[in-house]
């Protein structure tokens, strides 16, 4: 588990190419799959108004490498200054966040799932070690507790930065797991562990998407 990487890109559309752009993404998937053997997962995601994003977990360094060489980063390339408010650079390139994978629920029923969460968490100052081991951790606690998540990982962006994804059938499927173990043991320590508590460290910090496509 801990060769695999990540990367999360947010990114807004242009003006008026909202649709288009989500278009183009839900298209993406397919070249993924056929381009990309060392990309495990996928996901296109789309959150209200103009709010965008890809997700994607790989086998190691080196696929994570492939993936932005590949065909799908270079057809992105290409229509990114249509469908992209700042164009690649400053609307992509800029908003990449690569990460470590701690801790994982494997994927289970991926065909049924319809959203997805993404949360930014940054530990309290001398608290990254202890934040990091709680995320290790907590992937056995999904995977034994919450039949609903159907897919949940940990990941580490930097020495303070960490994140978490997760995807769900439906709306259940989210509201259990905020009610379940990991959310509870997380809010237990958050107002040691994470910077701003909580409520602003954590709760403040919760992206919701409906998923357009999973590779």
């Amino acid at each position: 588990m801990n060769t695999q990487k990540a990367s999360y890109i947010e990114m807004h559309a242009a003006t008026g190419q909202t649709e288009k752009f989500a278009a183009f993404l839900t298209d993406a998937a397919p070249l993924v799959k056929q381009t990309e053997p060392g990309t495990k997962l996928w996901f296109a995601l789309q959150a209200p108004a103009n709010k965008l994003a890809i997700f994607d977990i790989f086998v190691d360094e080196q696929a994570r490498n492939a993936h932005f060489a590949g065909a799908v980063a270079a057809a992105l390339n290409k229509e990114a200054n249509r469908l992209v408010a700042g164009g690649w650079d400053k609307g992509v390139v800029a908003n990449i966040r690569n990460s470590s994978v701690l801790s994982a629920k494997n994927p289970v029923d991926l065909h049924s799932a319809t959203t997805a969460t993404y949360i930014k968490l940054k530990a309290a100052p001398g608290q990254s070690e202890n934040l990091a081991a709680l995320l290790s951790a907590a992937g056995a606690i999904v995977a034994e507790t919450e039949p609903d998540t159907l897919f949940w990982v940990a990941l580490q962006i930097d020495e303070q930065h960490f994140a978490i994804f997760d995807i769900f059938a439906a709306e259940a499927g989210r509201e259990a797991h905020f009610a379940g173990k990991v959310a509870g043991l997380l809010n237990q320590k958050a107002a040691l562990l994470v910077e701003g508590g909580w409520e602003q460290g954590v709760v403040a910090n919760v992206d919701n998407f409906d998923i357009l496509a999973i590779n």
